[in-house]
Formats: C-alpha cells, structure tokens, sequence
C-alpha cells in the first residue's frame, strides 16, 4: 500500500509545463466558465500539414484531454485563392493518424462570415472602421516603421454615410479587386504596428471551397481568427510565437465583437528541426517543381509524408514529450527525431530477411530438389511474439557485402575457408567463386554441415559472422527505396539564400532487385517491419501492386548520418 502512494505522489510531482500552470491556476480561480477547457486546432486549408504542426496538435488536443474539456478543429479558411477541399481532407486524415479525434466539434470560419460581416457594419457604424483607397504601396508607406508612428490614410476621416455606401458596393461586387479595403480605425502611432489601423475586409472575385461565389468580400485572418474563438467559446487561444506580436490585435478583435465570452491568447515555441524546411511555400514549391513526389512525398516533412515512410503516431507523440513545450525557440536535432522512430519501431517492427545487394551462394553439398523451413521469430523484442517459417535451399542470395575474396583483417563474413552461420540455419564454409567477363563475382560456393541445423554443432564450435539469406527459387524480387535528408545542410539555404542550393541529390536511391523471404507478401498498409541489418522499412501502398511490390525505408537502424558527420567534423 505504501508502495502505491509513493508512486502516486511521484506522479503528482511531475513539472508542469506553462500552458499546464496556467491552466490550472484558471480552473482553481474560476476564470474558465463551466470549469470546462476549450482549445482549438485552426489550420489554415492551404496545404498539407507537416511535423511542426504535430506539436501544436498534441498541445491543443492533449490539454483538452488531460484536463477533461474539448478541442475544436476549425478550418481558418479566410484566403480562397488558396484553399482546396483535398488539403481540408488531408488534415482530417492527419490529425486522426495521431489519434486524436475532434468528434462534433468540426467548424469552418466560413461558417461565420454572415456575422464577421455585421460585425463589421457595426464598427462602420460606430465610427471605428473606414474604407481606404489607398494602394498597397500607399499603405506601406503610410503604416511607418518600428523607429516611426505610421500616418493617417486620407480617407480615415470619410464620414459613416459614405464608409456604409461604399463597403455595401463592395460587398455587392461594384469596385474591382484592390480598389478599396476595410480598415479599422485604431492608432496608427501604436509601437506595436498590428494596430496601425489594420485591414479588416478586402474584395477577391474568388470561388471559396466552401460558400462558393457567395461572397466576393472576405474577412482577414487577424480579424476572422479572434472573432471565431471567441463564437466557439474557446478558453485558451494556444498558437506559436510568431502571433505574440498579433495578440494586441487578437484582444481588440475579441472586445468589439459584442460576444460576452473573452479567450485568451497564449503563445509557445514552435517546432524546428534541421535538415528541414517547413514553410508551406517552400513545400508546395518542392511539388510544383517535380522534386518531389507530391505533397506525400517520405522526403517531406509533411504529416502525410512520414506516414508514407513508415514513422509511427506514437513516435511522434514520444518525440514531441521529449522535446517539451516552452516560450523560447529553439532548433531540435533531427537525429532525435530518428531516434524516437527506432526506438518505437524497435518495439513493433516485424523483422523479415531481405537482400538488397544479392550474390548467389550455391551450397554445392546441399540436395538440389530439397526445400525445408526454419522457424523465425517475428520481434525477438516482444515475449508475446509469433513466428514464422522462411524456406530454404541449395542456391541462396546473400548480401554482396557479405563476401569479400581477399578480406581485410577482423573480417568476420564469409571468405574463403571460412565458415560463417546463417541466421536460422547451418554453417557454411566458401571454397570458390564464379566471376563474369569483367571479373565481377556473381556466384560463390559453399558447403554446409548438416548438423549444424539451428545455429549450432555436436562439436560446440562457434563462428564470428552471421548473415541473412534469401532462397533464390523460393524468395520474391521486391523493389526498395531507401530515402535519406531531402537537404544536405542543416540550414538549408542560409548559406546562398536559395534552400534548392542545398538539395541532397542522393536522398533516394531505388533498388529495384531485391530480395526478400516470401513471407513479405503478407505485408499490408500500416505494418512496421524491419528488415534484418538493412533498417526499418514499409509498404509503400500509393506505388505497390501486386506484381510489383514497393517498400520504402523508414530509418536506418543506426544514426549513420551521425557518424559521417563527427567523420568530416561538421
């Protein structure tokens, strides 16, 4: 009993991060109404979502969760020009990969442009909103800098008659695109340049993915976001540090909208890992472009894009814990992020022997007819674990790297005169090799002692070297893709300015004759598997067939990477 409460105490004194003190200290206050924890999930629907995305979702869903409360999914859908109903679906997919589930609570700022619209009429009315003529030159000009109070647009002071006259034709498609704008009157000498009188509604002749051709005004997202939460009667507004400059405009939007629930707004460091980059410009560039294989792309950064290489929720979920939430950016090492995928994948990955660089070996005193099955461990790692049986011949493939004719020293493969074990099976020793025309070894042979069946011999002798094998008459030729950093730098583009500069040419290289034990055509969409020596790998589903099985690989089963680094003394 003791034992118990200790270990609940130690719970209990696990640190909170910020948004958890705050938290807490709202809910024991009575700050939050109904004593009930509202957060939100608002991506914007103009592309796929990628890993820094990840951490944001787990905070907003994750706090809900702990603290028994709701988190909304709203698309921000405020920029028609550049949304798309696939990235909506998309999204939907991603965050359920991870998880989590927004259940009834799905909502679209569309859904209240009709009151983002009245609302604006009342500011107009109320003599704190104005339309502007000026060009966006003009405003740029006129906003002034960090050092200078901007100046006053000389339509600031039209009466409310002619901003009422002329935001109506607006909205009745009357002016052309960038003829004039909403803004809101606020102070353009604030230090804080987001309330030097910000734009508020700008006319787009745009078909939106959802209302159509509805509207040809359409609200900003400074204006759109606040007004949203606070409709939804979100509690705690948490988005990255970036919008901590936008929070003034953020509390102004939520005080003028005549909705009695206030949210607030918290900012926390976003996600950078090296090697990637993770703006949505750049990413849709890479697809435009053909540089990578659409937005799913296992190079990508993109949510979709690790799904397809094989990376697991729950390594990102371990990864995100392990990075934590805080209030000052930071740069994450990739090679954390490989390490969280091996340690998941360690746990659950069903191990497989496949040869990427097959060499013949001929068992030349093994019958030739003669085909028998050795049992194999699906995850040593798992007591729970199930076997499988893998089938053996007289000719094998083995990894070419597997057999050298003149080894160096501490060699411990297969050469010749010595004998090795293969996993499973007997113990062979290599006597000869076959070459071709330009002298390259395409065959080696061998003997095998029968009674070493299982890895061991009445004897009691043992050999240093292992490999893998795959029959040759039995196994099944598959393809693999084995992908590395789609960048080459750990900041890409810091050096010239240009990301493309630093693009890593061999970030994917395709072996199209591998071979694996037949049991690989159980493999299906979602299994995790290892490939003994060679890594982590998966399905790849949108590029296999049955004829044509694909696998791409997920990780290295080491930090190679790490090594060539500490090599060249990057």
């Amino acid at each position: 009993m003791m034992e118990e409460n200790n270990e609940v105490g130690m719970k209990e004194k696990t640190p909170l991060n910020f948004l958890e003190r705050i938290i807490e200290d709202d809910l024991a206050s009575g700050r939050v109404p109904n004593n009930t924890i509202v957060t939100r999930f608002p991506p914007e629907p103009n592309g796929y979502l990628h890993i820094g995305h990840i951490k944001s979702i787990c905070i907003n869903f994750g706090l809900a969760e702990k603290y028994q409360g709701r988190c909304h999914l709203r698309f921000d859908d405020t920029n028609p020009e550049k949304e798309d109903m696939e990235y909506i679906n998309s999204i939907k997919r991603d965050i359920k990969w991870l998880g989590y589930d927004w259940g009834e609570y799905e909502y679209h700022a569309s859904d209240y442009y009709q009151q983002l619209y009245e609302i604006a009429l009342e500011l107009i009315k109320q003599g704190k909103a104005y339309v502007d003529s000026l060009t966006a030159e003009q405003m740029k000009e006129y906003r002034g800098t960090l050092k200078e109070p901007g100046k006053n647009s000389p339509d600031r002071e039209r009466s409310i008659e002619e901003n009422l006259r002329l935001f109506h034709e607006m909205h009745e498609g009357k002016h052309p695109e960038g003829k004039y704008i909403l803004r809101a009157k606020i102070d353009m000498s604030s230090p804080n340049l987001n309330l030097r009188d910000p734009a508020l509604y700008r006319i787009k002749f745009a078909s939106h993915p959802r209302t159509g051709d509805t509207w040809c005004i359409y609200p900003m997202y400074d204006f759109t976001h606040p007004i949203s939460d606070a409709i939804e009667g979100v509690t705690h507004s948490i988005c990255t540090l970036e919008f901590e400059d936008h929070r003034p405009a953020y509390d102004w939007a939520t005080s003028i909208d005549g909705i009695e629930h206030t949210p607030h707004q918290y900012e926390f460091a976003r996600l950078n890992i090296n090697y990637f980059v993770m703006s949505k410009r750049k990413l849709l560039n890479l697809v435009k472009l053909g540089i990578v294989d659409g937005w799913d792309d296992p190079r990508m950064p993109t949510i979709s894009g690790i799904r397809r290489r094989g990376y697991s929720p729950e390594s990102m979920k371990d990864f995100i814990s392990r990075v934590g939430v805080a209030k000052v950016e930071g740069v994450v090492d990739f090679s954390l992020l490989e390490f969280c995928v091996r340690e998941d994948l360690n746990k659950r990955a069903q191990r497989l022997m496949v040869v990427l660089d097959p060499l013949k070996l001929v068992i030349d005193n093994y019958p030739e007819d003669k085909v028998e099955y050795f049992e194999a461990v699906d995850n040593p790692e798992d007591p729970s674990s199930e076997t499988h049986l893998i089938p053996f011949s007289r000719e094998l493939y083995i990894e070419r790297e597997d057999f050298m004719e003149d080894p160096p020293k501490k060699y411990h493969r297969l050469y010749p005169g010595n004998e090795i074990r293969l996993k499973y099976a007997y113990y062979v020793t290599a006597h000869s090799v076959v070459k071709d025309d330009e002298g390259t070894i395409v065959e080696v042979h061998c003997t095998y002692d029968p009674e070493s069946r299982g890895g061991s011999t009445p004897d009691g002798r043992k050999v240093k070297g292992t490999s893998h094998w795959v029959s040759a008459s039995e196994g099944v030729t598959i393809e693999a893709r084995l992908y590395d950093k789609l960048f080459l730098t750990e900041y890409p583009g810091k050096e010239t300015g240009n990301y493309l500069d630093d693009l890593n040419p061999d970030s994917l290289q395709i072996i199209s004759n591998a071979k694996a034990e037949p049991y690989i055509r159980q493999a299906r969409e979602g299994d995790y598997l290892q490939f003994i020596r060679n890594g982590y790998f998966c399905v790849d589903s949108k590029a296999s067939s049955e004829d044509h099985l694909v696998f791409n690989r997920t990780v290295t089963l080491k930090d190679s990477w790490a090594k060539l680094k500490k090599k060249m003394g990057m």
